[in-house]
């Protein structure tokens, strides 16, 4: 679907949105007096409040190529409407108009938030997509292809609105790669589709398994030995910094395309939901997409764990000991513990080979922060106060809110092993903070931050901007993220 910025509405308009704070800024809306006198009528009879979310639909505009005008309320005060206000508006529009082809949009004249305009148009980018490629009955696909949105800043509009038609593009991209079956996208299958973003301007390498052992990454390797299907090392090159020497920012992410649990296997309840448990990959995959498409000027690497954890009778037992990348040696004490095997060696690997200036990490790590925080907010674990305050501020802007979490010595003894440097898991309780305190052993002196999108990667409440079971959750606020505080 395509957001468009135009001067003035569209004479052949049959659907039209008025987003509107009260009854007078109807006069500014360009309708004639007649239509106006008309959609008075209406909300005077309908009893229509304006108040933000409040909606209504007016059928049968006599005289007139409008077939339906909807009003949608912005409540008293524009000012106090933040950006994601907006964006909601603007999934609604789309979901409103989803088996018609093109609607026309009328705002406020109050609202001059350049910003806020963009999110409207935005979220009705977001309320397009759907997942239905593996249906055959019963399909019902959005039409819409077109939205007009109508301000006297239409040209910076269009201009400026590039960088969410590129977010929306990772967003989708990220959605579909959760979406997908893991008999469809495993971790071979997962690497080739990400070499096709080449055509984008990312240069893009794939490690194997027998490389990944000639690294000494036992760690990750180890993971998918249970699996026919071999372990995969993605890294993504982005340079878009004039300064091409400029360390980059690196993101690294957690890629179980299916996991079973391995030997300490997962009840079977929902087990078909573990192909989403590389959520935290399809992150990584769609922020470097649309950094390339909107040719960020920002030097960043993405690098993607990719594994299947199966149970098989050369899969990694409770009780194996091995040596990480690192040098240090883990004991298994449970293998669906795996994601944070996968990232200690792509961890090392990215700052031993890269010297970033510094690393975020995703995954869907822990049920515990789950538990902790349910669906709708990630948690955030870092050795970094600034790095930390910029990633709230970013989720704050983007939607993609996150929340931190301690890290400290007393969490982190809890994960000391008799036998080997340290185990995979904890005493029981705080999983989220020992999992990210294990985490933290394989991050030398580097800024660095970790996310468990383990609650928020998939099946958040429904919205008008997604209604899918895939989120996309990390893009828009890694892109966020980059844009705000570190292009130059």
């Amino acid at each position: 679907m395509k957001v468009k910025f135009v001067s003035k509405l569209n004479k052949m308009s049959e659907i039209v949105f008025l987003v509107l704070s009260k009854k007078s800024e109807l006069k500014k809306t360009g309708l004639s007096d007649k239509h106006i006198k008309e959609i008075t009528k209406s909300i005077e009879n309908k009893g229509f409040g304006f108040k933000l979310n409040e909606i209504i639909e007016i059928n049968g505009i006599k005289d007139s190529k409008l077939k339906t005008v909807y009003i949608c309320g912005l409540g008293n005060k524009t000012k106090d409407i933040n950006a994601l206000d907006y964006e909601k508006i603007g999934g609604k529009i789309t979901e409103l108009t989803k088996l018609k082809t093109k609607a026309s949009v009328i705002i406020d004249k109050e609202v001059n938030n350049n910003e806020n305009i963009m999110r409207l148009g935005y979220g009705s980018i977001l309320g397009s997509y759907s997942f239905n490629k593996y249906k055959t009955k019963n399909i019902i696909n959005h039409k819409i292809s077109l939205i007009e949105i109508v301000s006297n800043n239409h040209t910076k509009l269009n201009k400026d609105f590039k960088r969410y038609t590129s977010i929306s593009d990772g967003v989708f991209y990220a959605r579909d790669l959760v979406n997908e079956p893991s008999n469809v996208l495993f971790p071979k299958a997962y690497a080739q589709r990400i070499q096709k973003l080449r055509q984008h301007g990312l240069k893009i390498e794939v490690l194997g398994e027998s490389k990944m052992k000639i690294l000494k990454m036992h760690s990750l390797v180890g993971v998918g030995q249970g699996s026919q299907r071999e372990s995969q090392l993605v890294i993504m090159h982005w340079n878009g910094a004039k300064a091409k020497k400029n360390k980059p920012i690196c993101f690294v992410g957690k890629g179980v395309c299916f996991d079973s649990g391995g030997i300490s296997i997962k009840p079977s309840n929902k087990m078909e939901e573990m192909i989403g448990d590389m959520g935290g990959s399809a992150a990584v995959v769609g922020t470097m997409l649309s950094l390339a498409k909107r040719k960020a000027k920002v030097n960043a690497i993405g690098i993607v764990g990719l594994v299947e954890n199966m149970p098989d009778g050369k899969a990694q037992k409770p009780g194996d000991i091995i040596k990480s990348m690192s040098g240090q040696t883990i004991e298994i004490q449970n293998t669906d513990a795996e994601g944070r095997l996968v990232l200690a060696d792509a961890l090392w690997y990215a700052q031993k080979r890269f010297k970033p200036e510094l690393m975020i990490d995703l995954a869907t790590l822990t049920g515990a922060m789950v538990i902790s925080l349910g669906s709708l907010i990630a948690g955030l674990f870092s050795n970094d106060d600034k790095l930390s305050s910029k990633l709230i501020d970013a989720g704050e802007d983007s939607g993609d809110q996150v929340w931190r979490f301690p890290l400290s010595k007393s969490y982190d003894k809890l994960i000391n092993s008799k036998f080997a440097d340290m185990k995979n898991i904890g005493m029981g309780g705080a999983g989220s903070i020992t999992a990210a305190q294990f985490l933290q052993r394989f991050v030398n002196k580097v800024p660095w931050a970790h996310l468990d999108i383990a609650g928020t990667a998939t099946g958040m409440p429904k919205t008008s901007t997604n209604t899918s079971w895939a989120t996309g959750f990390g893009v828009h606020l890694l892109d966020t993220f980059v844009k705000k505080f570190y292009e130059k």
